[in-house]
């Protein structure tokens, strides 16, 4: 499903108009990338967690070459999902 589609599919179930579905969406989005860059986590309970995890600075290997690399820290965003969809997912 795409972000189309999933517009399409809000807007099926709540009887608003694929516009307002739209803003919708892109305002759960916005929220969601709002508070991760402020470092919070959001929880949905039932669906799962969405927040950031830090990985450490770590040595590499160019594939290509064979030199060594230093790969630098970054932060990932990552989502856990929450028992209600897992047991959803898995019937």
């Amino acid at each position: 499903m795409n972000k189309t589609e999933l517009v399409a599919s809000v807007a099926e179930k709540t009887g608003l108009t694929k516009k307002d579905a739209e803003k919708a969406v892109n305002a759960l989005f916005d929220s969601v990338q709002d508070a991760l860059t402020a470092g919070d986590k959001v929880q949905m309970i039932g669906f799962g967690t969405f927040e950031v995890k830090e990985r450490a600075a770590r040595k590499g290997r160019n594939p290509r070459t064979g030199q060594d690399i230093e790969i630098p820290a970054s932060k990932n965003p990552v989502f856990k999902a929450g028992k209600a969809l897992k047991d959803a997912v898995n019937g």
